[in-house]
């Protein structure tokens, strides 16, 4: 499922030379004289310079340290310019200590390179960082653990000595669930598979992902195999809370589970506000004390990404990435809008077919507010994923 890390790009030349047959030899080595200095010139200023504004042209502008917050800078409103973003969406504070307290716990993807950059520069503003390596496959009637290869344990050392974040990788179920959850013995060499890779690769624990897999194959429409897909994540919680990793000190491996949103090809946001506050009421409605605690286990989910949606011809959505994002402002320059019911900015353009979009992205603003939200619970949050954000986003973290 995961892609490879993006490669670098390179800068390829071809070089043809003719010389007339009349020409000397003494011509000839003059001629050479003269070009030594121009390949000189070619390698060392012509080609860095095209390869960074090729680089740039890719991956957009690098984070710039300033002094003030995008607080102190008056960016965290509704009224918001499309050139106010395209200007500052890369200028981030010097000041990288944590403004939200709670736990924050980031995704980072192979193939959105960016993100592992951003993971440590931040390093400080994230709890939990979980790189999007893993997937727990059947081949047959086995199972098996896939993705080590793209585990970057270079970039694990410096995350180590830059701050304190676990490293949680995230592992997707895709074994088939029926075979997995009726099979004690597949049970257990999934639980086996999962916490041996964790004591090898020195890992925190996992961010485990099979929601979707699960509704797919009904097993959460279903009491019966919802009951065992239950005591399987508690199974797989309790084997992991057993187990402490000789790291700096003994430490229990960590269960993340992730339970996804609904979809819908309507055009609106992610994870409207509101919703949000529905289901975290929904949770922990009661004023039991026990219950409260719970909240400091929820990690609300906040997307660094958007969606694009056609409201023509029936097409649905599709999600945009922040150097899209920007793309889009560059070219349409629209005006954006505050939509307060779910809390988000949203634009409308006409595209080169005369077809009509609405494009709901994150702002500022429309994190801020969410950030507020999990903070009145006491409740953490989840990014996916940093890659596809705004370096500026993360000065409110």
């Amino acid at each position: 499922m995961a892609k490879k890390r993006d490669t670098e790009l390179t800068t390829k030349r071809r070089k043809k030379w003719s010389e007339s047959p009349s020409e000397s030899s003494n011509s000839s080595s003059n001629s050479d004289q003269t070009l030594k200095p121009l390949n000189l010139i070619l390698i060392f200023i012509v080609i860095p310079v095209i390869s960074v504004i090729l680089y740039r042209t890719v991956y957009g502008p690098t984070a710039v340290s300033v002094g003030r917050s995008v607080y102190d800078r008056d960016l965290v409103k509704t009224e918001v310019k499309y050139d106010e973003i395209i200007a500052e969406h890369s200028r981030v504070s010097s000041n990288l200590s944590r403004i939200f307290k709670q736990p924050v716990l980031a995704y980072v993807t192979p193939w959105n390179s960016k993100g592992y950059e951003l993971a440590k520069k931040f390093s400080s503003k994230l709890t939990h960082i979980s790189p999007v390596w893993y997937d727990l496959k059947s081949h047959g009637a086995n199972l098996v653990l896939e993705g080590r290869h793209n585990a970057d344990k270079g970039w694990i050392s410096e995350l180590r000595k830059k701050g304190d974040a676990q490293i949680l990788p995230r592992v997707v179920l895709e074994a088939v669930p029926t075979d997995l959850l009726k099979n004690k013995k597949q049970r257990d060499k999934a639980i086996n598979l999962i916490i041996t890779e964790c004591s090898e690769m020195e890992y925190d624990g996992i961010v485990l992902e099979s929601w979707s897999r699960w509704a797919a194959y009904g097993v959460l429409h279903d009491p019966d195999t919802r009951k065992m897909a239950l005591k399987f994540i508690q199974e797989l919680g309790q084997a992991m809370h057993s187990v402490g990793l000789e790291m700096e000190s003994k430490k229990n491996l960590q269960l993340v589970y992730v339970i996804g949103p609904p979809r819908s090809e309507n055009p609106g946001p992610n994870a409207p506000l509101k919703w949000i506050h529905s289901v975290m009421q929904l949770l922990l409605r009661s004023t039991d004390s026990s219950l409260q605690t719970l909240a400091q286990k929820i990690f609300i989910g906040i997307n660094f990404y958007g969606n694009n949606f056609a409201l023509s011809g029936g097409l649905g959505g599709g999600p945009i990435t922040g150097r899209e994002y920007l793309s889009l402002l560059e070219h349409y320059r629209p005006s954006l809008q505050w939509e307060i019911n779910s809390a988000e900015h949203y634009f409308v353009y006409t595209g080169d077919q005369n077809d009509q979009h609405v494009v709901f992205y994150p702002s500022l603003l429309s994190i801020a507010k969410r950030l507020e939200e999990a903070h009145a619970w006491r409740a953490g949050i989840s990014i996916w994923e940093i890659g596809q954000g705004l370096d500026y986003f993360f000065d409110i973290l």
